[in-house]
């Protein structure tokens, strides 16, 4: 891996220079490093709230007011990784276990498409027994129920070939959190069986099998700095994902990092603006993270130009147990049964829920202004 340049800290903007920069996103260019850090780090008041409103905008023009709702089925919250910041990492002796079925899912689905759902996405922890043949089984029969509808999975780290089995049987998308690109930052978090190299080949691989890719990070984890966020909007920059998830980082129980600070919300909304005008026509989820440290988070997000939320299909009685941090919101408002209670929230603010499949579409596809 090669080494990656450092950033010289930037304290003021002024607003020539902001207005070049955020013309040169919006013109659809990448920002050299100085300019990325500047726009984490050193804009007014002002500036911040004239960042926020243009992402707002550009999201409007190319989405309008309606945001996309994805079913989310949390299949499993075994995992045989020992990520150092993860609450269902293999070594948590407090955690609840549990997998479901073939049958439990299929029956998330239904009960999801019966409320409108056009997307189903499999969240997991990498599960020695929901192998790659089983998730690729699993694809299949909800495909042939569900023909129309988007499947999306986020279940880790697998081979090409598992990658390929699961487009073949049916797969649209791939959530899988690159979490940081800078070396020392990934080798804080993950223990040393983890690789790198090996999470970025296997976003790339799945970028080359055609899925609609997501990658991602935490904002706010331990050891992360300012070189660690730009190295980060530099990857993105060559990846060019179809989705991008970023949340605030959360401790989580009985973990080395229990005891560690949340993620900064107002960083995370930065964030979420600068990649709407530098990414347009990207799938940019406001996270249950935001909604579970800021009640209002999750409205702040789609403000910033987010817009995607996932709502729980889980089943009731394990939503609490994918516990990836402490006191993680999935009832309520957050439950998939209670979308009245989101459409509510949304139309306050000037949106409302749409349920279509909402698939990735560059703008000179999808005919945007």
């Amino acid at each position: 891996m090669e080494r990656l340049e450092a950033t010289k800290p930037i304290d003021f903007l002024t607003d020539t220079a902001y207005e070049a920069f955020v013309q040169r996103l919006t013109s659809g260019e990448p920002l050299e490093r100085h300019g990325y850090a500047a726009l984490l780090s050193a804009l007014t008041e002002e500036q911040a709230a004239d960042l926020q409103q243009r992402a707002r905008r550009t999201a409007q023009i190319r989405f309008g007011t309606g945001i996309y709702v994805r079913g989310l089925i949390e299949i499993s919250n075994y995992c045989r990784n020992n990520c150092y910041y993860c609450g269902i990492r293999r070594s948590n002796p407090a955690i609840s276990r549990y997998r479901l079925s073939e049958e439990d899912i299929l029956a998330c689905c239904r009960q999801g498409a019966d409320i409108g759902f056009r997307t189903f996405v499999l969240q997991g922890g990498e599960d020695p027994q929901q192998d790659d043949a089983w998730l690729a089984e699993v694809v299949r029969s909800i495909r042939r129920s569900f023909p129309e509808h988007a499947i999306t999975l986020s279940v880790g780290e697998r081979s090409e070939e598992a990658y390929r089995t699961f487009r073949e049987a049916g797969a649209d998308r791939y959530l899988l959190r690159h979490e940081t690109r800078n070396p020392g930052h990934y080798a804080r978090l993950h223990p040393k069986e983890m690789s790198l190299e090996h999470r970025l080949g296997c976003l790339n691989t799945l970028k080359q099998l055609g899925f609609q890719t997501g990658a991602g990070m935490m904002v706010g984890s331990p050891g992360q700095t300012l070189d660690c966020l730009v190295d980060d909007l530099c990857f993105l920059d060559e990846l060019q994902p179809e989705m991008i998830g970023v949340g605030p980082f959360i401790p989580a129980s009985h973990t080395p990092f229990a005891r560690e600070q949340a993620g900064s919300i107002e960083l995370t909304l930065r964030l979420l603006s600068l990649l709407r005008l530098r990414f347009p026509d990207v799938l940019l989820p406001a996270t249950t993270a935001l909604a579970t440290l800021d009640p209002d988070g999750r409205e702040k997000g789609i403000l910033a130009g987010a817009n995607v939320l996932m709502p729980n299909l889980s089943p009731s009685d394990v939503r609490s147990k994918y516990a990836l941090y402490a006191h993680k919101r999935c009832m309520g408002d957050e439950a998939a049964e209670q979308l009245s209670l989101l459409d509510g929230r949304l139309q306050r603010i000037g949106y409302r829920i749409v349920f279509e499949r909402g698939d990735y579409q560059p703008a000179v596809q999808a005919g945007a202004e």
